[in-house]
């Protein structure tokens, strides 16, 4: 039977994931953009890490006098719901200004856990950030998969159905059994559910790429080279030790926890504050009517110092003492812990490239043979040497091997992915993305030392990377 279409043409083209209207497709670049602007997720953790800077300017305030006043007003009833107009008025307003001078370090202390847990906050967006890029590559090739294989599908259902139609011929002149065309009925039926099965994944994965990326996919160009990668795995596993956003933010939560236990031990120590007190008093006392009332009006001001010394709380400062140090040896066994799955995460990853690229090889060569297995079968089976389940068999091998190829190619791109993923680089600015950098650092410099004001900064959209030095150092 004489085919009307080339495999080995349209292999070529599905496996470079070339879609057609090629000069309008959505590109790789642009897809990982609107997710970085529009993910509800990124944009969520952007808001988590704002609301964690505050906590430092609410540690800074503690640094800070504090201002109040207090008014009170008192009327004496000559009798039960009968009001006194002349008598028994009293009116109290006072302003105090206090100042801690000295709280055992326990200010210092929270002013200095704050500061890490910033960082580690601003870590834990660049892994939201690493997170949801990869979401989106992943998003992507899923569906440009998923397109390769609809086509091969449906094209395998074409040209089963050519195969029957074919056996019916044959059958009707007695060149073939009736047993040749139940399997060849049979194998297109197979076809179809395979074709709508594809076309079931290909629409899961179409709506997983809009709720990553924020829209449908359109005419989805083909994704261009992986970034560069390590060139071994021992090098990879040393620069995600060195620079893996979930690693440095264990690192920072440790430091954190350190000086909670300086602030749990800053129970022990005494504190002393000073205020001062300036004061109004007008008392209204006897009858005006008889001309024998009066009235008593007193200014004062005052100035203290309080000081505290604690000598005996019930055992509760011991209590948030042990409790802190039992926190700060949970962060540091977590260090341990995320370092060990950042290893996991590494090596996982870049097995994974091994094996796609291997099986990408293997696909190759199998694509080819099966390509001439399948022309050499259908030649044979028009001159009595192979019957119709041998073509059968052979485009079945074909397909399989073509569903191989688009699928492992699909496998190496992500998994490279993933491997930067685990090293901290899927992020805007490390992927050259179109998009205007979201800076951490501008809301937080905008609420840090801010004394009133419920406004703070927020910056644009766009990378969430902080500089090397700034992050792997947590303070001592």
């Amino acid at each position: 039977m004489k085919r009307n279409w080339s495999l080995r043409a349209l292999a070529a083209a599905l496996l470079a994931s070339t879609p057609l209207g090629a000069a309008s497709a959505d590109t790789l670049q642009e897809a990982l953009a609107s997710a970085y602007l529009t993910n509800p997720e990124l944009t969520a953790q952007r808001a988590a890490q704002r609301a964690i800077d505050e906590s430092v300017a609410l540690a800074n305030s503690n640094f800070r006098p504090t201002l109040g006043t207090q008014a009170t007003f008192n009327q004496d009833f000559t009798e039960p719901g009968r009001l006194d107009e002349d008598d028994g008025r009293q009116l109290n307003v006072g302003l105090r200004l206090s100042q801690d001078v000295y709280t055992g370090g326990s200010n210092m202390a929270t002013l200095r856990a704050a500061d890490q847990r910033v960082l580690s906050g601003r870590q834990n967006l660049r892994g939201t950030e690493n997170r949801i890029l990869l979401n989106a590559v992943t998003a992507y090739n899923d569906v440009l998969r998923d397109q390769g294989l609809v086509e091969l599908n449906t094209n395998q259902v074409s040209v089963l159905e050519q195969q029957l139609r074919a056996s019916r011929d044959r059958f009707e002149v007695g060149d073939v059994t009736r047993t040749d065309v139940a399997q060849s009925d049979a194998r297109l039926a197979n076809a179809r559910s395979q074709r709508i099965a594809a076309i079931a994944r290909l629409t899961a994965s179409r709506e997983a790429y809009r709720r990553t990326v924020g829209r449908a996919p359109v005419d989805l160009a083909a994704p261009p080279p992986l970034p560069p990668l390590p060139g071994t795995v021992e090098q990879a596993i040393d620069i995600a030790h060195a620079e893996n956003p979930s690693l440095i933010s264990a690192r920072f939560v440790e430091a954190a926890a350190r000086y909670d236990v300086r602030l749990a031990e800053s129970g022990r120590l005494p504190t002393l504050g000073v205020s001062t007190d300036i004061g109004y008093q007008n008392v209204q006392l006897g009858s005006s009517n008889a001309n024998q009332g009066f009235s008593i009006t007193d200014f004062g001001q005052s100035i203290g110092a309080t000081l505290v010394v604690p000598f005996y709380s019930g055992g509760a400062v011991s209590a948030r003492v042990r409790e802190a140090k039992a926190r700060r040896s949970q962060a540091m066994e977590n260090i341990v812990a995320v370092e060990r799955q950042v290893t996991e995460n590494v090596r996982n990853a870049w097995e994974q490239i091994q094996t796609a690229r291997a099986t990408i090889e293997a696909a190759q060569v199998a694509v080819s043979a099966n390509e001439l297995a399948v022309e050499g079968t259908q030649q044979e089976n028009l001159v009595g040497s192979r019957n119709i389940l041998d073509v059968l068999n052979a485009q079945q091998e074909l397909l399989l091997a073509q569903t191989n190829l688009v699928t492992a190619r699909r496998d190496e791109y992500v998994a490279g992915y993933a491997l930067l993923a685990a090293l901290g680089r899927v992020e805007a600015g490390a992927l050259s993305l179109p998009v205007e950098a979201y800076d951490p650092k501008v809301y937080y410099d905008s609420v840090r030392g801010k004394w009133a004001g419920a406004n703070g900064r927020i910056p644009a959209s766009g990378s969430t990377a902080v500089g090397t030095s700034e992050v792997t150092k947590p303070a001592n």
